[in-house]
């Protein structure tokens, strides 16, 4: 390999990083809320910026917002299917308890041009 191509290497690494880099960075900014409803209803409106634990329905769920994410940890149904689910941050991401009614969605304060996100 030439000095060149070197060169050329490391100016692609970098500018791959800084993307990287900026790119975390950024996602958080304008980070949204939190909304929980249960059989329909709101029962709770939380911020993504504070790290809490929140207690849903009596305590069938048990939902917890750390680091910008929402994650389920806890739930009495009996197929744990929202407990398994990956931890949600972005717009329109929702995690749904089918057997306790309680569906977690997220809501940016901004608006995204993403439509839907799909795994």
């Amino acid at each position: 390999m030439k000095k060149k191509d070197w060169i050329l290497i490391i100016i692609v690494l970098c500018v791959a990083a800084c993307a990287y880099f900026s790119h975390q960075l950024l996602r958080n900014t304008g980070a949204g809320e939190v909304i929980v409803k249960v059989n329909g209803e709101l029962t709770g409106t939380y911020s993504l910026n504070e790290d809490q634990e929140i207690t849903i329905n009596g305590g069938s769920n048990i939902l917890e917002i750390k680091n910008g994410r929402a994650d389920m940890i806890e739930a009495d149904c009996p197929d744990q299917l929202c407990v398994h689910q990956r931890a949600i941050s972005a717009s329109n991401e929702n995690i749904i308890c089918l057997p306790n009614k309680v569906i977690v969605e997220i809501r940016s304060k901004t608006d995204s041009k993403i439509d839907m996100v799909t795994n």
